[in-house]
């Protein structure tokens, strides 16, 4: 709640939580898919209910087969989501596997059209989102994409796309908006993305890793003895602390509500 009201305060478009973050804030867990859709979609109403910031999130597998994906866009959108993807990794990793792999076209497919028919509201974006380049190269990578665009889908997620000539190649094929899953040094002028179809490029978890560094550092520190002083200027301030907590929004309503 606290990091979506910041990301407002800072003027983005849009948020996105990801499988992820969800797995380390709620349990404490790496992103193998051990969190319930049910603690998902709780996180997801208390963040959309601090904020109206719009906010994408990552729905891995959909928790399952096509009829899955369609309880979980149901749950997702009820709790107050944009959009979300639905990707075609196997998930949870079974057992015996050696690394990760994809679904079939066909089965990425049809969890992409049972997401679109399964949405109430049809503002409501559903991505595709497919791990080809990282798994298969570009020319699978295509054809997931054509199958995923003719499911009905709004835009197409891109993971493990590291070069201008992979974009390039699926920006040809696609007359959908695309999504980066990651930023390379190769993928950071935001003109010729926007150029070539990327309308989101993300930057990775340097929020979440960042909040986990400053958390150790504070707590070594002081279990070392070191004074609360010498942390004045790497802690909130006043300000920050009222865009992240709405303080004086609750001050005012205590002496409209209270006297």
């Amino acid at each position: 709640a606290m990091s979506v009201r910041i990301a407002e305060s800072l003027g983005f478009e849009v948020g996105m939580f990801a499988g992820s973050t969800g797995s380390a804030t709620v349990l404490g867990a790496p992103d193998i898919i051990v969190m319930t859709l049910t603690e998902f979609a709780d996180q997801i109403l208390r963040i959309c209910r601090a904020s109206t910031l719009p906010l994408m999130v990552d729905a891995d597998h959909g928790y399952g087969n096509a009829l899955n994906v369609m309880r979980t866009v149901e749950e997702l959108e009820t709790a107050g989501v944009s959009g979300l993807t639905i990707e075609d990794t196997v998930l949870p990793m079974a057992f015996g596997a050696k690394g990760e792999s994809m679904i079939s076209i066909p089965e990425f497919a049809g969890k992409l059209r049972a997401a679109v028919a399964a949405r109430q509201d049809p503002s409501l974006v559903v991505i595709g989102r497919t791990n080809g380049l990282k798994l298969a190269g570009v020319p699978e990578t295509l054809e997931r994409v054509k199958a995923a665009q003719d499911t009905g889908v709004d835009a197409i997620f891109l993971v493990g796309g590291t070069t201008r000539a992979e974009v390039e190649a699926v920006h040809k094929v696609s007359r959908l908006p695309l999504i980066l899953g990651g930023a390379t040094p190769e993928l950071s002028d935001r003109q010729w993305l926007a150029d070539h179809g990327v309308r989101i490029a993300l930057q990775g978890h340097q929020p979440l890793y960042a909040a986990v560094k400053a958390v150790y550092d504070t707590l070594k520190h002081l279990r070392e003895g070191g004074s609360t002083a010498a942390l004045k200027d790497k802690v909130a301030s006043e300000e920050l602390l009222d865009i992240a907590l709405k303080q004086k929004v609750y001050k005012r309503w205590q002496s409209e509500y209270l006297k």
